[in-house]
């Protein structure tokens, strides 16, 4: 089971790297710890949070957004992927074929879960 939501927008005219920067507040806001990197082939953001339920799911794992395409036709895709320390260095290729979502397991369900009842609930939101 891969566990990942696609969101798609059209006609919203938003600038892509400020729709990234306000979801990373957002989600600084909420305690997650962020990191992004821009590549030609879209924006990544991943975000951490201590307590619970990384401690349920296994410290390596974050929860990763991509949002790719143009300001009126763009997808963020969300998911469950490994955790790279140094995101900026990492090649964007590499995390989008083998790590950004990765097979899951009963607790990453449940993280699944609260990632598409939540964290998708506010950027959507934020899109507007």
């Amino acid at each position: 089971m891969v566990s990942e939501k696609i969101l798609h927008f059209q006609g919203k005219n938003k600038d892509l790297n400020q729709l990234s920067q306000q979801i990373v507040q957002q989600l600084s806001t909420e305690g997650y710890k962020t990191q992004s990197s821009t590549a030609p082939l879209g924006i990544v953001v991943q975000a951490t949070k201590a307590g619970i339920l990384r401690d349920i799911i296994t410290a390596d794992r974050a929860f990763s957004i991509l949002i790719t395409g143009e300001p009126n036709d763009f997808s963020i895709h969300i998911g469950i992927g490994k955790l790279i320390q140094n995101l900026a260095v990492a090649a964007v290729e590499t995390l989008l074929v083998t790590w950004l979502f990765l097979a899951v397991d009963v607790p990453e369900m449940l993280w699944t879960e609260h990632v598409e009842n939540g964290i998708v609930k506010e950027i959507t939101q934020i899109v507007g």
